[in-house]
């Protein structure tokens, strides 16, 4: 019978996975390959993961990760949403799980005359348009494949779709941060060969190790809601690293966390200032482990937005953010009760590292 784990214990473990607690890596590439994937659709919430992760880094070096060492991407993966993944994972990654999105995908582009007749055109004129260009803005490549008789109307989100369509076909990804998205084709942008593309078990194998290592002790179905993929498959992926993993039980289900975890190490106290949606948030099927449900709507209030937040101990106890004036920075942090003692000064701490990683000094200002 498996090890019924109780749920301070599955806080500290996951804390451990996510790089939130103990040793964090120096370079931005191995704190998201660690965790999987960061979620970018805000690039200033994903500095703001990465900085959680890791030791001395600042938000200029993730921008030069992403800008001009290419070591992370941004794309569509997990979920059909804009993640940023570790440059040699895009590939394997956007060819286990881009054909699902695509496919999911099909009938909104429909309904945004994006047909398959459309889409096909779209694909060949946006490799042509972008072929040994410089990385182009998203208005500028709508009016550049205009050029090549595919017009789309700017005005709708066909061009989203249209262009999430092509980068889960693995054609383009996001090129360096311009005042607005750039594209870029994936196979220039990160040259040949940049990772491997592996045969849909493997590939599948790889993610729930992966995942595994970022998120565990977790079951089949946090690895499902995490990367999209359906529950079966997400089943197969698991049963296939079974053998390098320890089984324990999470409320009664099934769970995994890998053998080289010792499952009784000693919790530690954390303080965490996490952004918009962070993945210690969203990378699991419920956050009742983690967030009490009557201030569930303080995190998420609607619309899919994931609002930053105050981790203690692996649980959130409260919201915070950054206010900018006269060149100065004004972290006020919002608690949904009083904090524990002895919080205090690691809060602080936290607010003094947000200053030094997006370059200024900040206060600390509570309520």
């Amino acid at each position: 019978m498996s090890r019924d784990l109780a749920v301070d214990r599955v806080r500290t473990l996951r804390m451990r996975a996510q790089l939130l607690c103990g040793p964090r890596p120096v370079r931005v590439p191995d704190a998201v390959a660690r965790v999987g994937a960061v979620q970018a659709q805000s690039i200033a919430a994903a500095r703001l993961a990465v900085r959680a992760r890791t030791a001395g880094l600042t938000a200029d070096d993730v921008s030069r990760a992403i800008n001009d060492d290419r070591a992370v991407v941004r794309t569509w993966a997990m979920r059909g949403t804009l993640h940023m993944l570790a440059a040699a994972d895009v590939r394997w990654m956007v060819a286990l799980l881009g054909p699902i999105f695509a496919a999911a995908g099909r009938r909104r582009r429909q309904e945004l005359h994006l047909t398959d007749e459309v889409c096909e055109r779209g694909l060949a004129a946006i490799a042509t348009v972008l072929a040994g260009s410089p990385p182009l803005a998203r208005a500028e490549l709508v009016a550049r494949i205009a050029e090549q008789g595919v017009r789309i109307d700017p005005a709708t989100q066909a061009p989203a779709h249209l262009f999430g369509y092509a980068a889960m076909r693995g054609l383009i990804c996001r090129g360096p941060e311009l005042p607005g998205p750039s594209y870029v084709l994936l196979d220039e942008w990160l040259g040949t060969p940049a990772g491997p593309v592996l045969d849909p078990d493997t590939a599948v194998a790889e993610l729930a190790g992966r995942y595994l290592a970022g998120h565990g002790p977790a079951t089949a179905r946090d690895f499902a809601a995490w990367s999209g993929l359906p529950i079966g498959r997400a089943r197969t992926g698991f049963g296939l690293v079974a053998a390098d993993h320890t089984e324990v039980s999470v409320a009664g289900e099934p769970a995994y966390l890998p053998s080289t975890v010792d499952p009784d190490a000693p919790a530690e106290p954390v303080v965490r200032l996490l952004g918009q949606f962070d993945e210690y948030l969203l990378g699991f099927g419920s956050r009742d482990f983690t967030l009490d449900p009557a201030y569930a709507k303080r995190i998420q209030a609607g619309g899919g937005i994931i609002t930053p937040a105050v981790l203690v101990d692996g649980r959130v106890a409260g919201t915070w953010r950054v206010d900018r004036k006269a060149g100065s920075l004004r972290v006020r942090v919002e608690p949904f009760t009083a904090l524990p003692r002895g919080t205090n000064g690691r809060l602080a701490a936290e607010v003094t590292d947000i200053g030094r990683f997006l370059g200024g000094p900040a206060t600390l200002v509570s309520g």
